[in-house]
């Protein structure tokens, strides 16, 4: 079980981080690169645009002169190519009609074989400006802006000026550096904190995987500690619940098995016990009373085995009624008739309040004797010699109420919310298995009524059965 516990807690922080953690990994990087995309679209726009404009302000500047026939052209473009303000920034060259660059801001001339995207942008697209970014062997990017100036001196065909990107490069690696690091650091804060609730799941899991085990081998003397008051908490709170009513009906079915041994055991008891003295006895009046014991308990017995085998049916789902139109007060008075004899043989009066005519009840009538005799056996069990059982049927609003009190020990306060629990009997010294008045119970519900127990210790108890009449059913 421990190993499974463990598979359980593995199972669950593993799919805690392919679900979680490595989504939220996987959101973080898509932001990342789109923050460094957006943070190099920008810092290169930036960098064009002011290109852009001194490449605009050094044009302005050519065709002034151009439109001077005093001014020599080519003099004044070499001045501005040696004077150019930005040398700190960028570089200024002067390409002439033939695509060699003729003068440069540095004054150092380029490679004839430099590689000029921007000024072949230029002269093969449609666009005025041509722009483009070269990676140099060094690995050092650079970017160059050609513009062309053929319409302002046909010596020349463009101006073109070059700026490294080194710097903007180093800004926005340490600023991915810097956003690394803060993922790093939110993903570690999320992986411990995220741990931290993983544990905080798994290890009441664990203590219920346990303390289950041990119901399961029918231990119920220990209970879950809760400390939380979330589904977790609820959950252990119901588990603790379920284990009190599960230790509560065990002691119950454990004090059933004994009660329905004995009862089982003392019936049987007599009637061996008086077959083995009719079969050495030629006794008329002995044979007399021996017949009438062994009868007696037989159905003493039937009783409690009939009780035994509806519970069970009941428990599987297979208990069924077979419903008609009945006369109500023909089963009670044959119910109050069985036990009558009975009744005064122990010294206890039945009082019957018979009515004229009560309203036809639609039920199983055999069933609904079966609660009268179980509530009046119950009734007559519970009281005392010189004691009185009193049997009346009412109409009320439609419903045929029949109540059945006795003088007896009457039932505790505590005792009566659990009296037609299954198994449960509040007097012990009284013969029953537990489950007569469950069975009851069970009886009317499924005809639509309802089984009131009321009581008060050393008064006595009085049962109300409610059944609803045929018009109402």
């Amino acid at each position: 079980m421990k190993r499974m516990v463990n598979i359980t807690k593995r199972s669950i922080t593993n799919r805690w981080i392919f679900n979680n953690f490595f989504v939220i990994l996987l959101i973080l990087v898509v932001i990342e690169l789109a923050f460094v995309f957006a943070i190099q679209s920008f810092y290169y726009s930036s960098a064009r645009e002011y290109m852009k404009s001194k490449v605009n302000e050094i044009a302005g500047v050519l065709t002034i002169y151009s439109q001077d026939s005093n001014t020599n052209f080519s003099g004044e473009i070499r001045g501005m190519v040696e004077s150019f303000s930005d040398k700190d920034k960028m570089e200024l060259m002067i390409i002439n009609s033939k695509g060699k660059v003729v003068l440069t801001s540095s004054g150092f001339s380029p490679e004839e074989t430099m590689s000029m995207p921007d000024y072949e942008n230029m002269i093969n697209s449609e666009e005025s400006i041509g722009v483009g970014v070269i990676k140099q062997d060094t690995g050092e990017k650079i970017i160059a802006m050609s513009y062309p100036i053929s319409n302002i001196n046909s010596d020349y065909s463009a101006i073109r000026v070059v700026s490294s990107l080194k710097s903007i490069d180093e800004y926005i690696r340490n600023l991915v550096i810097l956003v690394t690091c803060i993922c790093i650091v939110v993903l570690l804060l999320l992986m411990f904190s995220g741990m931290y609730f993983v544990g905080s799941i798994v290890k009441p899991i664990q203590q219920i995987n346990n303390i289950a085990t041990k119901y399961a081998k029918g231990d119920f003397s220990v209970r879950i500690k809760n400390n939380s008051k979330d589904e977790i908490g609820n959950l252990c709170v119901a588990i603790n619940n379920m284990a009190d009513e599960l230790s509560s009906s065990e002691a119950m079915k454990n004090e059933f098995i004994s009660s329905v041994s004995h009862e089982l055991r003392t019936p049987l008891t007599a009637i061996k016990g008086w077959a083995e003295t009719l079969n050495e006895s030629d006794d008329a009046e002995m044979m007399q009373k021996g017949i009438s014991v062994i009868v007696s308990e037989t159905e003493r017995l039937s009783r409690m085995v009939e009780e035994l085998l509806d519970f069970s049916r009941m428990q599987d789902g297979r208990f069924t009624l077979q419903k008609e139109n009945m006369d109500i007060l023909a089963e009670l008075g044959e119910a109050v008739l069985i036990y009558t004899e009975k009744a005064r043989r122990e010294g206890i009066d039945i009082i019957y309040n018979e009515p004229e005519m009560l309203p036809i009840v639609f039920g199983d009538k055999s069933r609904i004797k079966q609660v009268f005799i179980n509530i009046i056996d119950n009734a007559i069990k519970y009281s005392v010699c010189g004691g009185t059982v009193t049997i009346e049927a009412i109409e009320d609003e439609g419903n045929v109420q029949i109540a059945v009190a006795d003088m007896g020990c009457g039932i505790k306060d505590t005792d009566l919310p659990r009296i037609k629990t299954k198994f449960f009997k509040a007097n012990h010294t009284r013969r029953g298995s537990g489950i007569g008045l469950a069975v009851a119970d069970e009886i009317v519900t499924m005809h639509g009524g309802t089984l009131t127990v009321l009581s008060q210790e050393g008064v006595g108890t009085t049962v109300v059965i409610t059944l609803p009449s045929e018009k109402k059913a």
